[in-house]
């Protein structure tokens, strides 16, 4: 009697142990398969002058990888730094400049290295002027009422606006006819609109489809400003997301050179592994 009631417990172990092992082996399925979900969407923060680019670029990363999602979420970089740091779902960051990612990176909240993606360039634009002609000279125009730039607190294009003036000594004379668009993609539409003769926005912006051909704009030598070094990072996660990892890499792939020169950017004599 002993000896069955042993038996049956040594059966009923066994089987208890093959029950929690399948149950494990489900379990680990079931939480490799919401892991391999997420990792296939990638939520990208991207400086609002990258709009054009990237909206390319993503159709081209699609055709590649059509099990990928890839969101693309627009704005000035010192506002998404903002997003970030108060937990917004973002898995990538593209900025404006180098210095709002190092902010991200002091507060612990990146993963793997900052890379160069592409130089920006700073134009004037306007719709009622010949800018093209008239250069830098076009500001002195005592018939402006009103200039558009980013704000220059949480906008790198907004900042080297200010930064050019002030190198022309026009700011003081000028800065009553500023008008602060909340990111570049703003400004660019104050321009665009007539809402302000002027606008001091992004090449990028200033030659994509929806703005080519319906004003003139002025390339700004960057010798007048500090260089718009764009740079990128990932956001750390809990789990890496393995999918924003090779959306990285493909955003800093040589591959993609004609691109972003199409929209005036420059690029990184080196691109650097993600």
């Amino acid at each position: 009697m002993i000896e069955r009631n042993k038996s049956d417990k040594s059966s009923f172990s066994s089987r208890f142990r093959g029950l929690g092992g399948r149950l494990i082996m489900i379990c680990l399925a079931i939480l490799l398969s919401v892991l391999n979900a997420t990792a296939q969407k990638v939520n990208v923060a991207a400086a609002a002058n990258l709009k054009y680019v990237l909206e390319e670029l993503k159709i081209v990363y699609l055709k590649q990888n059509p099990k990928a999602k890839v969101n693309l979420t627009f704005g000035a970089s010192g506002m998404l730094v903002q997003q970030i740091t108060n937990g917004a779902l973002f898995d990538f960051f593209m900025a404006a400049d180098n210095d709002f990612p190092l902010k991200l990176k002091d507060k612990g909240l990146t993963t793997g290295p900052i890379n160069t993606y592409a130089y920006g360039k700073l134009v004037i634009y306007s719709t009622t002027l010949e800018v093209d002609k008239l250069g830098l000279d076009a500001l002195k125009n005592p018939a402006i009422k009103k200039i558009a730039i980013a704000n220059p607190k949480t906008a790198t294009y907004g900042t080297r606006s200010v930064e050019l003036l002030k190198s022309l000594k026009l700011y003081d004379q000028l800065k009553s006819k500023l008008v602060i668009g909340e990111n570049i993609g703003q400004t660019a539409q104050f321009a665009f609109t007539g809402n302000a003769e002027i606008g001091f926005i992004a090449l990028s912006l200033a030659i994509a489809p929806d703005m080519a051909g319906s004003g003139n704009y002025y390339i700004i030598s960057p010798k007048l400003y500090s260089p718009i070094d764009q740079t990128c990072v990932l956001i750390k996660t809990p789990v890496l997301n393995t999918e924003a990892v090779k959306f990285k890499k493909f955003v800093l792939s040589p591959a993609n050179k004609a691109v972003w020169e199409k929209y005036g950017y420059d690029l990184p004599a080196t691109k650097y592994a993600p």
